[in-house]
Parts: C-alpha cells; structure tokens; sequence
C-alpha cells in the first residue's frame, strides 16, 4: 500500500499542507539571556523546515515565573514580539505553516531563572527528578486570582503569536508542566473549584483553551490552529491514566480545539501502563478521536518507514523529531528513497553541517540514544589516520 505520508494534508479550517510530516517541537537551549531567539536558533530552524508540511516551535513561556529551560526563548511580554517575529520567520522560511508552542512549566520550572525562585502549579506536590530537573523543590499553589491570571497569560501569548505571524499555538499540556499539574490526580490535590474531580482537575486547561479561542476570534484575520498537547499517562502510582486522557480529549474537542497531540515515548511501542492488549496508545488515542479532529503523535520517528507505519495506526500526521535533529534534509532524503543515507545518531564532524546550536548539542552528547560514542571514536580515528 502507498504512503500517506507526502500527500497534501487540510485540516478543516482550511490551513493546507504539502505532506504528511511535521517538524516536531524540541527545545534547543540557545535562547540569548534576554529571552529573545538567537541566531543560532533561527539557523537551526530555517535548516531543517525545507520539505516539513508543519513546523512546531519548542515551547515558550507566558509568564516569567513560568520558564522551563536555560536557554528558552520567551512570549511573556510585548517586547518579544519582534523576536518571536524572527521566529516565525525563519520556521515558515520553507514554504511551511508554523506553530508556536506556549506553555507554563508549573512545578517543572528552573527555580534558578525563576523571579525570588517562586516556583508555582496546581499543589504543593514537588516533581520528580526527570532528565532536566533535580526536582524535590516544592511549590507554591497558585490562588484562584492567579489562575484567573495565568489563563489571562496565555491568550495575551496567543495574541503576540498571530501578530509575529505564526499561523497557531499549541497549548503544551504534556510533559508534566502547569496544565498538567492541574490536570493530573497525583500533583493536584486542591479542595477547590480548580481540583479534586475530574471535571474540576479539567476546569483550568479548558479556561485556557476558551480564552484562546476568545482571542484566535478577536484578533486573527487568517485561518489559525490551536493544537493541545498531551502526556496521556503519568509514570506515577495513582498518575494519569489512558483512562484519564480519554475524558479530557473528549472535553478539549467539545470546547473546540483543533487538533490532539500526543507524546508518547515510542509513537510505534508505548502501550497503556495498566494494560496487556495489544493496542499502543497511539492506536487507543486515534480511535477515541474517531476523526473528530486531527491527531498528531510524536516519539522515537526517525525512517519513514516508522512514520509511514505511525500513520496507519490512525494518525493524521506524525511528528518527526530526532530525525530532523539529526539530519536537516529528513523529508528531502525519505521523499526520494534515499532512506539509507539517513543518519541515526548525530556525529561530531556533521556538527557545523547540520548547524546544530552549541548548547543543543552540549545536551545530545550527554543524552541517550542520540550519540553514539564507539561510532564517533571510531569516526575521529579513521579522521586521525588518514
């Protein structure tokens, strides 16, 4: 059977895409320490958007209390518009749609770069250390005017989006940041309207999702997406479950996102924690869904053999990350059926080529699966000897 994969795609508020594939949204840590995008940032982009049908940006923060990173680029003030514009730039520059990604990292933010290290969620539950957090730092619960507040945050950020001319935002409610916080049964344990059942734990990223749309309806004049994210499980005892992603999907469609992104450590593997079936979560999701909106999932995409596989599975589209980390012209070598020459692992001496920011490559060499040390050695003798 032929691929789906670089057919044109629409969704149906008329956005159109050349294919199948989209860029997905990776931070990169090269943000200048002033909160706007650096150069090495706007190479990295405009590198690797050549053949995608739709770019996502790394994640944004609204507030300043709400960064996640070293390094990340901000949203949180009208000031960042013109370098937010820069952005957007460079991710259309190859004739793609783009997405900006804003989020509230809640009790995953980096306490360092935080105002008097206010580190704020649903509850005073810490995160767990993770591959980028120490955790253990306990925060603060936000009060019901700060939320009020914090969902006030995320629709001035969609503003600044659609005038630095991005065409949509996805809401990053994964991962274990703010919108999950309050989504999740274990970090929100509040007594109040904002927590406790399951439609009060929902009633904050619904909020945002309704101001949103408020704002998509007030100020763009141009067909503009406005994407969720979500972490379908949480690792967890007494965690999100599929069980649980499945009541607040059916609640963002009712409020009217437009699509469902689902991240997932192996779009192709990763089953339900509690489950013994043979269906992935990729395969529960887009059948939840039922088509009702689109669906996008990313995780562990590097062939397009695997995307092709992903879409079958029911996805709309299929987001390819560390493929297009670690080779540029992903979509240019799939679409021509030269597969063989995609790299797997990124190699010191392709470093300048792929113009790789620094500080994104400082992070692969110490992460796993995206550097293979016996490869490189071998790779610096062969280099050595000739």
């Amino acid at each position: 059977m032929k691929s789906r994969l670089f057919e044109p795609y629409s969704f149906p508020n008329g956005l159109r895409l050349r294919n199948h594939v989209v860029m997905a949204p990776m931070t990169t840590w090269s943000g200048n320490d002033d909160g706007t995008v650096s150069d090495a940032e706007i190479s990295y982009y405009r590198r690797r958007v050549g053949g995608v049908g739709l770019a996502l940006t790394g994640c944004t923060h609204v507030t300043a209390n709400g960064v996640g990173f070293t390094g990340e680029f901000a949203a949180y003030d009208d000031k960042y518009i013109p370098s937010l514009q820069q952005l957007a730039d460079a991710a259309k520059s190859g004739g793609a749609p783009a997405i900006l990604q804003i989020f509230h990292a809640g009790n995953k933010a980096e306490p360092d770069l935080v105002p008097d290290r206010d580190v704020v969620s649903s509850s005073a539950v810490p995160m767990a250390a993770g591959p980028f957090n120490p955790g253990g730092v306990i925060p603060r619960p936000l009060s019901h005017d700060e939320i009020l507040n914090v969902i006030a945050d995320f629709g001035a950020a969609t503003r600044r989006a659609i005038e630095a001319g991005f065409d949509g935002i996805e809401l990053h409610g994964a991962h274990g940041f703010l919108l999950q916080n309050f989504s999740s049964p274990f970090y929100n344990k509040r007594d109040d309207e904002w927590g406790g059942s399951p439609e009060n734990r929902m009633r904050f990223p619904l909020a945002i999702v309704t101001e949103v749309k408020r704002i998509i309806s007030e100020f763009a004049n141009r067909p503009f997406l406005l994407g969720y994210r979500i972490s379908p499980e949480e690792s967890e005892e007494g965690g999100l479950r599929v069980n649980d992603a499945y009541g607040l999907i059916d609640r963002l469609i009712d409020v009217g996102v437009d699509y469902i992104h689902a991240s997932l450590a192996n779009v192709l593997e990763a089953k339900p924690l509690s489950s013994a079936g043979d269906h992935t979560i990729a395969e529960l999701i887009a059948t939840r869904v039922a088509g009702r909106v689109p669906v996008i999932a990313a995780g562990q995409i590097r062939t397009p053999e695997q995307a092709s596989r992903a879409l079958e599975l029911g996805l709309s589209l299929v987001a390819v990350g560390q493929g297009l980390v670690i080779n540029p012209n992903w979509v240019e070598l799939s679409a021509s059926g030269q597969e063989d020459l995609i790299e797997t692992a990124v190699r010191t001496s392709n470093v300048p080529k792929i113009e790789l920011p620094a500080k994104l490559w400082g992070v692969i060499k110490t992460a796993t699966g995206w550097f293979n040390v016996d490869d490189d050695l071998a790779e610096r003798a062969d280099q050595a000897s000739a």
